[in-house]
């Protein structure tokens, strides 16, 4: 069997992908990737074969906007939503020839359904977040640019679907009709299908309806077997656990790295700064601090005393697998999930909104390192399952054979 995995998001999108591939070629399946191109190189070393779709992610991240810029016209956003789409179908259909089942993450997934039914093949739709698919029990995850919003849940998600089908109806139907398929009136619904995969961790982040549909799996967490370079190595031997801190592929706002080692100096902890897409790197960081690259976090992780971070999905699991405190500092998106998740959970705390500052981030920090919660954060750790990319490839191989 061969099943194109395709997503249209960061790396905390696309390496829970890469676990299921790496699954489903251990049980004697092929997976292609369709993700954008800043991951290639990286998944072809794995023996892997992508195909690149969209722009380079990390170069739009990079980009600020100049003060006082305007936003886009409505006709602007059309062209946008229309350009888009159209590269996705052209993308998505070319990746997915020869291939049995398609499997899409992110919503902005727009044309991978249609060409499920072009090629008459399954479709599954996964979520990282439970709050990317709609329940009562929680709101939509908030858009970009915009803080989260309480009210209605209901009313809240009939909204989210409105701007959905608003934003990308026009464009994913002229497609549609141009395939000879039927046009769809609730675009999100349709990107969803009707039986998602939800790749979260049961215990960290549980479906809050069980039997409404949705497949739990847990969480898809790539093994990692690379060792830390021997400058971190010795930088971690040659005092106590420092705090590790990192906003892994979004933009971070000025003077953050200022602030997180103040911080941690604060606490009295050194630190290490993960440099990311952000390009964290204090002006003068003195020899307790360390700057490094992309780096094993399963190795790293449990050898810290506390994680700070943006709260992405993949950082929140990989910090309640390794039984370490963490300070959230939600920025989008679902971010504001996990930081209130992990303060639910007490196993760290949640930063509250808005820019950090050295002073809020030692209030966050100072809390997290309680012992308490360095005891809840390491029993947690024996809670959280890491079959989750399996338990998905043995039941996507069931739907293929259906």
């Amino acid at each position: 069997m061969r099943v194109l995995l395709s997503t249209i998001g960061s790396r905390g999108d696309v390496q829970p992908l890469v676990a299921l591939a790496t699954e489903l070629r251990a049980l004697g399946h092929e997976a292609h990737l369709c993700v954008p191109p800043d991951f290639r190189g990286w998944i072809e070393g794995l023996g892997l074969p992508v195909t690149p779709i969209g722009p380079e992610l990390r170069t739009l991240t990079a980009a600020t906007p100049p003060p006082n810029a305007t936003p886009p016209s409505p006709e602007q956003l059309r062209r946008m939503a229309e350009a888009s789409v159209t590269a996705q179908f052209e993308t998505v259909m070319t990746a997915a020839k020869d291939c049995d089942l398609i499997v899409a993450a992110t919503a902005i997934q727009v044309a991978a359904r249609s060409v499920a039914e072009v090629l008459k093949i399954p479709y599954v739709f996964t979520a990282f977040c439970p709050i990317v698919l709609p329940s009562v029990h929680h709101s939509p995850a908030p858009a970009p640019g915009r803080p989260p919003v309480d009210g209605d849940n209901q009313v809240l998600w009939a909204e989210d679907a409105a701007r959905f089908t608003a934003s990308f109806g026009a464009a994913l139907n002229n497609h549609r009709t141009t395939l000879g398929l039927p046009p769809v009136s609730d675009v999100r619904g349709h990107i969803f299908a009707d039986h998602p995969l939800l790749a979260s961790d049961p215990t960290l982040a549980p479906w809050p309806e069980p039997g409404s549909g949705v497949v739990e799996t847990g969480a898809w967490i790539l093994p990692d077997h690379r060792p830390l370079s021997p400058e971190l190595s010795a930088f971690l031997d040659a005092g106590d656990p420092p705090v590790y801190f990192g906003f892994g592929s979004i933009r971070a706002p000025r003077g953050l790295a200022e602030a997180m080692v103040e911080a941690a100096r604060a606490t009295g902890r050194r630190a290490i700064l993960s440099r990311g897409w952000a390009d964290l790197l204090p002006t003068d960081p003195g020899p307790d601090v360390l700057s490094i690259d992309e780096v094993n976090q399963q190795a790293l992780f449990p050898r810290v005393a506390a994680i700070v971070h943006h709260g992405g999905a993949g950082t929140t699991t990989a910090a309640a697998l390794a039984g370490t405190p963490q300070v959230v500092v939600p920025q989008v998106y679902d971010q504001y999930y996990w930081a209130q998740q992990v303060q639910r959970l007490n196993v760290g705390i949640a930063h509250p909104s808005g820019v950090p500052t050295g002073e809020s981030l030692t209030v966050a920090l100072s809390e997290a390192l309680w012992p308490d919660i360095a005891s809840n954060a390491a029993e947690l750790a024996g809670q959280i399952r890491r079959d989750g990319a399996g338990t998905a490839a043995h039941h996507l191989l069931k739907l293929a054979r259906a």
